[in-house]
């Protein structure tokens, strides 16, 4: 499934990515807040969801190989963290909906 479609799904705000990262096809969801459990996963083109509007999130991202951040629980990330995502070429959006309720959008999108 497409990035694009993805965050249509999760009623996202895309807050940083270049046009070409709407393509991108993700092939499963992290949910998780605690970056060492996502670090442990060994799964091909993911997005992960968070609550964690930190830095840290995207360095993880960044780190497994994952598609896009998504932030949820209506979580504005700090300028810092939108800047190390275009830095480090990782979309970044956030959803006002809380974790679980994106996670069951995303799911029923990919269709698990």
């Amino acid at each position: 499934m497409n990035l694009k479609t993805l965050f249509a799904a999760a009623q996202a705000q895309v807050l940083w990515a270049e046009p070409s990262h709407e393509s991108a096809d993700v092939l499963h969801v992290i949910a998780a807040d605690l970056m060492s459990d996502v670090l442990t996963m060994d799964l091909e083109r993911p997005l992960l969801l968070t609550s964690l509007a930190t830095e840290q999130a995207v360095r993880t991202a960044h780190v497994v190989g994952a598609v896009a951040v998504l932030v949820a629980n209506g979580k504005t990330p700090p300028p810092e963290m939108v800047a190390l995502a275009r830095k480090l070429d990782v979309p970044l959006a956030r959803t006002a909906l809380s974790k679980f309720d994106a996670a069951v959008a995303l799911g029923r999108t990919l269709n698990c």
